[in-house]
């Protein structure tokens, strides 16, 4: 076996084509706005289940790339995601990432509400950050919480629904997605039990990445 010695702008390169090729052989045609977040999401992965899988709103991605133009935060369910978002990129759009989940004041009402931390930091989050693109990477009960908040009032910039695993996963997508709708909110969701922080920082990089070629 020989190993290729590349630099990282070259990996990256090589593996973008090469993503662009096995789509081709696959016979799957990514609608041009989508394009750049799916291949992302397949290059972070390489699970190519992300091509029919990754489900987005009207618009999504240019409604996203003008509010993160904006300078609006992001706001995570765990710190592996907020870790995975580049922060040079938010440097030049004036941007900021947070996570809660690791507060103390959000253990502390978790407990008291008899609810998760994952619920208490995005209801936090509102409170700070009512406009946010919120990014649920990891906890269903934090995206479907984020639905309930749309349903009373709630207008975020962008929800990013990704959750991983099989407990309400699936249940937390499918009501995301509807409140989303309902409302006029732009959402990228990975329908199914298919996603993970990972997949949540390569949606945020894609859409921020995207957002820069603007200035």
């Amino acid at each position: 076996m020989k190993v290729q010695h590349m630099l990282p702008e070259d990996i990256e390169r090589t593996s973008m084509d090469m993503i662009s090729r096995k789509l081709y052989e696959r016979g799957i045609v990514l609608p041009e706005e989508h394009a750049a977040v799916v291949k992302r999401v397949i290059h972070t992965t390489a699970d190519f289940d992300f091509a029919r899988n990754l489900h987005f709103t009207p618009n999504a991605v240019g409604l996203a790339k003008a509010a993160l133009f904006r300078g609006v935060a992001i706001v995570t369910d765990t710190n592996m995601a907020k870790a995975g978002i580049s922060k040079s990129a938010l440097a030049k759009l004036g941007g900021q990432v947070c996570c809660f989940m690791a507060d103390e004041d959000v253990a502390q009402t978790a407990k008291e509400k008899g609810t998760t931390r994952a619920v208490a930091a995005m209801e936090k989050a509102v409170k700070q950050f009512p406009n946010a693109v919120f990014t649920i990477g990891n906890a269903p009960t934090a995206l479907l919480r984020i639905a309930e908040l749309i349903e009373e009032g709630l207008r975020p910039a962008l929800v990013i629904g990704v959750p991983v695993g099989f407990v309400n996963v699936v249940e937390s997508k499918e009501a995301a997605l509807a409140a989303c709708q309902a409302k006029g909110i732009p959402a990228i969701l990975a329908m199914g039990q298919k996603g993970g922080s990972s997949v949540a920082a390569a949606v945020c990089n894609a859409l921020l990445y995207q957002s820069i070629e603007i200035l």
